[in-house]
């Protein structure tokens, strides 16, 4: 019975990256002999096993069969007879196709330390192509190492498992569980290049995939290309550093421009509109949480107004604040203001980026909703109690005039 740390804790060893997880394959051993070292099992499809005192997981050395379409349609052998070849030979790239003994000696059958100096993504055997969830985590992959490229012969593969329908058989939640791990890593629109490359995101999100080709006028957006502005956005929020859910709505705030008429291009008038009910039906179909997609919904209908925030009277102001439900939710009106920010300095590139830009709007609005927000409601309510159908009139007014006192100083 012999113990390796295999895949990802390896990879980020040899590259010098902190490891955060290790995963470990157990050579040689039974279930039974696992439970009588004190490990409890915690897998349903193979033998996986918690150490009894880190706490960390320990499965047994497998070989894997495929039996029917998706990425769950395996079955799994496990037996004291199964190498730690065999056992690397199923996964999914060279790179993670690698084990560590205790003594720190790496075994490397596959070329994956190679591959690593290269900066390669390469896949180990045919037997890539069996599951669908490998073309979401190559583009993941692509996100966290942007720096690394993928080999022509993985990126030919990739489009053959798109071509034959592989990745129809995903299943809602795992496809969301990758590309919102993708979208949190350090580059994530190289996840869209790659898995637009295969064309796996015209079947995982055409209503994205329908942008690039999308002019723009040049004075307002240097770049043109709608779908290369929505990259730009997206890996501008991550700069940032911003969390989940701006980045996702940054991803999906420009959608309704892939449903505007052809003879209006490059215009785009009412496309806010047109965007909400794809957004809404993107976000139902791949089971989005709700805090993802209530900001990318509000991101879609207000980004427009948002950067027209200069221009909008109080009582506009105010219209949006309260169609927003930024006095029970500000945190969440925060998080679409830095989103539209960074739609605005997501635009152009090189010498064109609007990066730099100042962006008055920011303070603008958060000036607003600080003066509407001083507004007393309740005592609103008492004073105009006899007639309670004008008490949200007196409100919304008091906070219109508050609102443009504020932005007259």
């Amino acid at each position: 019975m012999k113990t390796y740390v295999v895949g990802g804790a390896v990879r980020d060893q040899l590259l010098g990256l902190p490891v955060q997880d290790r995963d470990y394959v157990v050579v040689g051993a039974t279930p039974k002999k696992m439970l009588a070292l004190g490990f409890k099992p915690v897998g349903k499809d193979f033998p996986v096993f918690l150490h009894p005192k880190t706490g960390e997981e320990y499965a047994l050395a497998r070989t894997e069969r495929k039996t029917a379409p998706g990425y769950r349609g395996f079955v799994f052998h496990t037996s004291e007879d199964v190498t730690l070849e065999e056992d690397l030979q199923r996964r999914d790239l060279t790179i993670n196709a690698m084990a560590m003994d205790e003594k720190g000696n790496v075994i490397d059958p596959f070329g994956g330390q190679k591959d690593l100096q290269a900066k390669i993504f390469r896949h180990v055997s045919e037997a890539f192509a069996e599951d669908p969830v490998r073309v979401l985590r190559i583009a993941r992959f692509a996100a966290r190492f942007p720096e690394f490229s993928l080999a022509p012969e993985t990126g030919k593969l990739m489009r053959q498992m798109v071509i034959v329908g592989e990745t129809d058989a995903l299943v809602s939640e795992r496809v969301w569980q990758e590309l919102a791990r993708g979208l949190m890593e350090q580059k994530p629109s190289r996840m869209f290049t790659v898995l637009r490359g295969c064309g796996a995101l015209e079947r995982i999100l055409p209503e994205l995939d329908a942008l690039w080709g999308v002019p723009q006028p040049e004075v307002h957006h240097p770049e043109i290309d709608t779908g290369i502005h929505t990259m730009i956005v997206l890996d501008l929020a991550a700069e940032k550093n911003h969390p989940l859910p701006i980045r996702f709505a940054a991803l999906m705030h420009d959608l309704g421009k892939g449903k505007t008429p052809s003879a209006e291009w490059p215009r785009h008038h009412g496309h806010e509109a047109l965007g909400v009910p794809l957004v809404e039906a993107a976000c139902e179909r791949l089971r989005v949480p709700n805090e993802c997609r209530d900001l990318a919904v509000m991101m879609a209908r207000e980004h427009g107004n948002i950067g027209r925030g200069l221009e909008m009277t109080p009582r506009g102001i105010v219209n949006v604040l309260e169609r927003c439900d930024a006095f029970r939710r500000p945190k969440r009106f925060a998080e679409l203001i830095a989103a539209a920010e960074c739609d605005f300095r997501g635009r152009g590139q090189g010498e064109k980026s609007f990066a730099d830009k100042p962006y008055p709007q920011a303070v603008h609005w958060e000036k607003a909703l600080a003066a509407a927000q001083r507004v007393d409601a309740g005592k609103i309510a008492q004073a105009t109690a006899d007639k309670p159908s004008r008490i949200p009139e007196a409100i919304h007014q008091a906070r219109v005039e508050a609102v443009k006192t504020a932005l007259e100083k």
